[in-house]
């Protein structure tokens, strides 16, 4: 049975699926992991771990984008525990977190080669939207965004 835990980014178990989340990430994003490894070393006050017989096995966040959109941030879970549904707890927590704060949007990035992942924030409703921030012009991001 899995279990979800809302925590922050100083939670050991989240800091440790990120650092291989990060890992991943090398092979994916190749010669632009530096680029994006900036933005990931940022204390979070949002994390959601999720775990199974007191196991973590993956891990999502959000931090304030703006004062009504969140940004949905470190989502990964292990490779042995994919296909479980363990995404689709996550993000499902993390959206509920987001509007109990009065949010009301999420917004993410993330590679086009995540092919999983794309489908998973379609699933949930997330639509294309043109690169902001410090994506503007990454060739290798997609946005998306979801207004609840």
């Amino acid at each position: 049975m899995t279990q979800l835990y809302r925590t922050n980014s100083k939670n050991k178990d989240f800091q440790e699926l990120t650092q291989l989340f990060d890992v991943f990430l090398v092979e994916i994003d190749g010669d632009e992991k530096d680029f994006f490894a900036q933005y990931n070393q940022i204390y979070i006050d949002n994390v959601v771990v999720c775990y199974e017989n007191e196991k973590p096995l993956g891990c999502g966040a959000f931090k304030k984008m703006e004062s009504n959109i969140a940004e949905i941030k470190r989502m990964f879970v292990l490779p042995e525990a994919r296909g479980k549904g363990i995404a689709t707890k996550i993000l499902n927590e993390l959206e509920n977190w987001t509007k109990e704060l009065h949010y009301n949007s999420c917004v993410l990035e993330t590679s086009q080669k995540l092919e999983n992942a794309i489908a998973l924030y379609r699933k949930f409703g997330y639509q294309e939207i043109p690169n902001y921030g410090q994506y503007i012009g990454v060739e290798s991001s997609i946005c998306m965004k979801k207004i609840f």
